[in-house]
């Protein structure tokens, strides 16, 4: 039994494959309000005593580029690199993570090895309690608050709010000017699905955080769901 056993061992090791060590899989990084990219590097290192090729790189977003550094793909035992990714912020805010997945040389189309992870802590200038009104089919035409705040050492004006829909009321209300907005919608259409996106333009000094952007939406309740509203 015992000799099975260890000829079983000796089959699974050699059938599974070398992998690679990263230092890290998950890297965090806390950014200024007027950053446009963020860069991370993750080192790793084959501790295997077989080389390790690595077949395919792959990223879940067009705003990540992921690469391996210099391009060097077959690592022999003992050797190190690094798999850099970069990440546009484009209008991104708070925390948000962005992945890269490795796949190596015996890993299955849909098992790859290395999943790498990308968390970026984005300043919220402008914010906002909710992105997203919604209401049900038939229901009243209630009106909904999205409660605007700036988290900013200066101040932020709401310069202009405009809708895509005429199908949508909307009310903005100066609380504080530059430092607290309502902003109230109301739908005018309850017999039919409707969608508005709302564009909210301020007077920002950093250029990705002037226009922020919210969507009301009249819907269809799923089956045994409802729509919950405020």
């Amino acid at each position: 039994m015992r000799t099975i056993c260890l000829l079983w061992m000796m089959l699974a090791g050699g059938l599974s494959g070398a992998s690679l060590t990263f230092e890290k899989t998950l890297l965090e990084l806390t950014l200024a309000a007027d950053a446009t990219t963020a860069t991370v590097d993750f080192p790793f290192e084959n501790k295997t005593d077989k080389p390790v090729t690595i077949a395919r790189v792959d990223k879940t977003c067009s705003c990540l580029a992921a690469e391996v550094q210099g391009g060097k793909l077959t690592y022999q035992p003992g050797e190190k690199g690094v798999v850099r990714a970069a990440f546009d912020l484009g209008n991104f805010t708070g925390v948000v993570d962005k992945t890269v997945v490795l796949w190596l040389d015996r890993d299955q189309r849909d098992q790859p090895s290395v999943t790498l992870t990308v968390r970026v802590h984005i300043p919220v200038l402008v914010a906002m309690d909710q992105k997203t009104l919604k209401w049900s089919l038939d229901a009243a035409p209630k009106p909904q608050r999205i409660d605007l705040r700036i988290n900013y050492n200066k101040p932020i004006r709401v310069l202009k709010v405009t809708s895509s829909s005429e199908l949508f009321k909307i009310e903005l209300k100066t609380l504080q000017e530059g430092v607290h907005y309502e902003l109230w919608v109301t739908p005018l259409e309850m017999k039919q699905p409707g969608i508005a996106v709302i564009r909210i333009e301020t007077d920002c000094e950093i250029a990705r955080h002037k226009l922020q952007q919210v969507f009301a939406v009249v819907r269809r309740d799923l089956p045994g769901k409802g729509v919950t509203t405020p």
